[in-house]
């Protein structure tokens, strides 16, 4: 197999085409020494791709402050602001600007217990000392278990528009979604979490409730509860009901991915509104990001739900 032929095949975000112009710029070396042309490879070679720096776009830095003890922070993060380094995202993530703006402060840098998708909103919980991230990490990981009563474990709340006249639900009507959540074939990815194919043994179980709030022309509201988090989970399930997030541009009605999109694309509107878990000290701790404009309802008398 050929050098080119040979990354096409295992890193298929780049066809061949693109390969042997890295290899053209010299971008690639073949045992140590630098190739300029493609050519076969024999067994034992070792290749390495030096990567050029790329230049990370812009992204919302400012975000306003839901709590602040000085030890715990909790941010109501913007849309379009990565959480944490990944995918092409480095020095313009939400762990970076803290980084920055706390390095002096002698409580220390506080950092992200959880995360949430790059053009996810809301409430995102940080913490300046490991105890703190480690006590709310277990709190907000699998304490959300289905088999959780009302009331009980952590609640995490979120605020969407679908796809309006979708869902097969009927104003203030709750609708529990366990599609199991699983990787499958992507062209540009390889794989990516989908909701599962029929038989797949290592699906994730997945468990969601819905609550239609509002119909409008431009979308309908929802509540989204969520029990466990598992990838992109409320996109899977509301896609899987056939009404995916308004301006999703990955995830089709029932659960399977675009071809030509990747999860890191925004455009939809999703919101963490709230998150409720019981305190250390006994009694019920919320923590609330107000709704962004587009998501607030509409309609004058619209069903509201409790905690």
């Amino acid at each position: 197999m050929a050098v080119g032929a040979y990354y096409a095949s295992r890193h298929r975000h780049s066809d061949r085409a693109t390969w042997l112009g890295r290899l053209a710029a010299g971008e690639i070396e073949r045992n140590g020494q630098t190739l300029r042309t493609d050519g076969p490879l024999a067994a034992g070679d070792r290749l390495a791709w030096q990567r050029p720096p790329w230049q990370e776009g812009a992204v919302p830095a400012a975000w306003a402050v839901v709590f602040d003890d000085g030890d715990l922070l909790v941010i109501d993060k913007p849309s379009g602001l990565p959480v944490l380094p990944a995918g092409g995202w480095l020095e313009h993530t939400l762990l970076r600007l803290l980084e920055r703006r706390h390095g002096d402060d002698p409580a220390g840098v506080p950092r992200p217990v959880h995360r949430l998708g790059r053009f996810t909103s809301g409430v995102l919980v940080c913490a300046r000392r490991p105890a703190t991230r480690a006590w709310w990490s277990e709190r907000l990981r699998e304490s959300t278990a289905a088999d959780a009563g009302p009331g009980e474990g952590c609640r995490k709340i979120y605020a969407a528009l679908t796809a309006p006249g979708a869902l097969p639900l009927e104003l203030g009507e709750p609708l529990t979604v366990t599609a199991p959540v699983g990787r499958r074939p992507h062209p540009l990815l390889g794989q990516v979490w989908c909701a599962a194919a029929d038989g797949d043994g290592s699906a994730l179980s997945a468990h969601s409730v819905v609550t239609l709030l509002e119909r409008r022309r431009d979308g309908d509201r929802v509540e989204v509860e969520i029990r466990t988090g598992r990838p992109h989970q409320i996109r899977i399930h509301l896609a899987h009901l056939g009404a995916p997030l308004l301006g999703d541009p990955l995830y089709l009605p029932g659960g399977d991915a675009r071809a030509d999109a990747v999860p890191g694309e925004g455009g939809y509107r999703l919101h963490a509104q709230r998150i409720v878990v019981e305190g250390p000290g006994g009694g019920r701790v919320a923590l609330e990001a107000p709704l962004p404009p587009e998501l607030v309802i509409h309609a004058a008398r619209a069903p509201t739900t409790g905690d």
